[in-house]
This record gives C-alpha cells, structure tokens and sequence, in this order.
C-alpha cells in the first residue's frame, strides 16, 4: 500500500481560511443572538477585533492586580508604554500571530539614594463638591 501523501485521492473542496472565519464569526453571532431571544445574558466577543479589546481589558485588570500586589510587598511597580511590541515579541520568542503584548511593567526595589519629589495636589475642598 502506498504512503499517504503518494495516493491521488480527491480533494474536497473548502473555502479559504478567511471566509470559513468569517462565517464561524457569524453563525457564533446568530446563536447568541437566538439565545438572547429566551434567555437575557451578555453578548461575547465573537471577532477577532472583539477578543482583542476584551483581552486587553482583561490584561489592564490583572496588571493593575499585579501592580497592587507588588507595592504591598513593598515592591515598587511602574507600567511602561512606547515599547517596541514587536521587536519585544521577538526578543521573547513570541508569536506574532498568537500574542500581542498589552503592558510592559517594571518591578523592583528603587535605590535607597532616591529621594521621592514633593507631590502637588489641588485641595479636596476646590476639587469635590458633596451634595
């Protein structure tokens, strides 16, 4: 018997990976739809667009948890942005299709030669008005 691959067996036919997502997106979208007719609950994230902003709200809520955590260890925690995402993707071996980097944060113990500057704020009294 011939390998697998050396056998010429008909192929059947699909639809290009764009269009069969496209349409896993929408036959996701009309069941839910169906089922918030009986029953009320939330619409998911069902796009790829839609999954991305829910995961980056999910990230942001663990980061600020991470954060937290961190400074009641008595670490010092700051969140970074204008990173190069892909070029710490690479760095990371992370895929680029599979993984997006939301947040870079740094953690650690700053220096004993630091010297925190005064901070300003507006009094509570010309910021709030309580009814």
């Amino acid at each position: 018997m011939l390998p697998r691959s050396l056998r010429s067996e008909p192929q059947k036919a699909r639809l290009s990976g764009r269009d069969d997502t496209l349409l896993h997106y929408a036959a996701l979208w009309l069941a839910f739809r169906a089922i918030n007719l009986f029953k009320i609950i939330g619409m998911p994230p069902v796009t790829r667009q839609g999954l991305f902003k829910w995961a980056t709200k999910s990230t942001s809520l663990a980061c600020e948890n991470l954060m937290i955590a961190g400074e009641s260890l008595g670490l010092n925690t700051c969140p970074m942005e204008g990173f190069d995402a892909r070029r710490l993707g690479r760095f990371l071996r992370l895929s680029s299709r599979d993984h997006e980097i939301v947040m870079v944060i740094a953690i650690g113990k700053k220096s004993p030669r630091h010297m925190d500057q005064p901070h300003w704020r507006r009094p509570l009294e010309s910021t709030v008005t309580i009814l």
